[in-house]
C-alpha cells in the first residue's frame, strides 16, 4: 500500500492570486476606477471630518463626548436605532414572507407601498407622522386617552426610525424567500418534521445572513435619519434630542469643531457597531451557508 503524505510533508499551497481569473477584460482600469470613486466619495470626506475634529485633540473630543447633552443625544440615537432596527427586522421578515408566499387581493399595492419611505421626502414623512401621532391626531388621540404619548417623546423617535428602516428589512430578505424551493419544505414534512421544526431548521437558517443585512441597513438609516425624526421628536434636550440635530445646532452656532467632534464620535460608534454586525453576518454565512 502506498504511503500517504503526512500533513507536514504535504506540498505547500500556492499563494492566493490577487486577481481571480475572469472572462471580462479591463480589471486594472475597473479596479483603479473603483478605488478612485471610493476614495473621493467616501474616504476623503471622512478623512476631512476626522482631521477637523482632531484639531480639538483627544482631550477636546473626550470633553465633547462626555458633555451630558451630547451623551444623552448619542444614547438616544444609537439606542433607539438598534431597537427600531430589531423591530423592523422582525416585522420586515413577516411582511416579506406574506408578500412572497401568499396571494391576496391588493398584494401588488401592498408590495408597492413598502417602498413609500424610499420615495417620500423625509420632511414629508416627518410631518405625516407628527400629524398622525400628535395628541390630537388620528392615532395619537386614542393613545393619549390611554396615557400613552407618542409624539414629542422618544417613542416618536422610535416610530420614525422604524418607518424609514422597514423597507430595508423587507427588500433584503424578500428575494431569498422567493428563491427557497418549496420542495425542501415538503421533503421536511415527508420526513416527519413539524411545521415549527421545518421553519426553524430548514427555512430560517439560510435567511439569517439576509436578515442581518436588513438589520444593519435599517440601523444605519436610523442613526443618520434627520428629517423624519425632528418633526415628531419634539427635540427636547436630554429627552428627545437626537445627535444629528445637535450637530446642526453646533453648526448654527459656528462651533464647527464641536460639530465635527460629535460627527466623528458617531462615525466611530457606527463603524464599531456595523463591524460587529458584519462579523456576526460572516459567521452566519459560514454556519448556515447561502440559499
Amino acid at each position: 500500500m502506498a504511503a500517504t503524505l503526512a500533513p507536514a510533508d504535504a506540498p505547500p499551497r500556492p499563494p492566493r492570486p490577487f486577481r481571480r481569473p475572469s472572462v471580462l477584460p479591463g480589471f486594472g482600469l475597473s479596479f483603479g476606477y473603483t478605488l478612485a470613486c471610493l476614495g473621493l466619495v467616501v474616504l476623503l470626506p471622512l478623512a476631512a471630518l476626522v482631521a477637523r475634529a482632531s484639531g480639538l485633540g483627544l482631550s477636546g473630543i473626550w470633553k465633547v463626548a462626555t458633555d451630558p447633552r451630547v451623551a444623552s443625544a448619542l444614547k438616544l440615537s444609537f439606542g433607539v436605532s438598534l431597537l427600531s432596527a430589531l423591530v423592523a427586522s422582525v416585522f420586515g421578515f413577516l411582511v416579506a414572507w406574506v408578500l412572497t408566499r401568499y396571494e391576496f387581493p391588493g398584494r401588488k399595492i401592498v408590495d408597492a407601498a413598502v417602498d413609500l419611505p424610499f420615495a417620500l421626502p423625509t420632511a414629508v414623512a416627518g410631518i405625516a407622522l407628527a400629524s398622525l401621532y400628535a395628541p390630537d391626531g388620528l392615532v395619537g388621540a386614542p393613545l393619549d386617552r390611554l396615557g400613552i404619548q407618542v409624539a414629542y417623546t422618544p417613542i416618536g423617535v422610535f416610530v420614525a426610525m422604524t418607518f424609514v428602516g422597514l423597507p430595508f428589512a423587507v427588500r433584503t430578505v424578500q428575494p431569498l424567500i422567493a428563491e427557497i424551493d418549496k420542495e425542501i419544505e415538503e421533503a421536511s414534512a415527508t420526513l416527519g418534521a413539524s411545521r415549527r421544526s421545518t421553519l426553524l431548521k430548514v427555512v430560517l437558517p439560510p435567511l439569517v445572513p439576509a436578515v442581518l443585512t436588513g438589520f444593519a441597513l435599517a440601523f444605519a438609516r436610523g442613526v443618520g435619519e434627520y428629517g423624519s425624526v425632528i418633526f415628531i421628536a419634539g427635540n427636547l434636550p436630554y429627552v428627545s434630542e437626537i445627535a444629528p440635530l445637535l450637530i446642526v445646532i453646533k453648526l448654527s452656532e459656528f462651533d464647527y469643531g464641536g460639530a465635527a467632534a460629535i460627527a466623528t464620535i458617531m462615525l466611530g460608534i457606527s463603524f464599531l457597531t456595523l463591524l460587529a454586525i458584519n462579523l456576526i453576518q460572516a459567521w452566519s454565512r459560514r454556519r448556515f451557508g447561502y440559499v
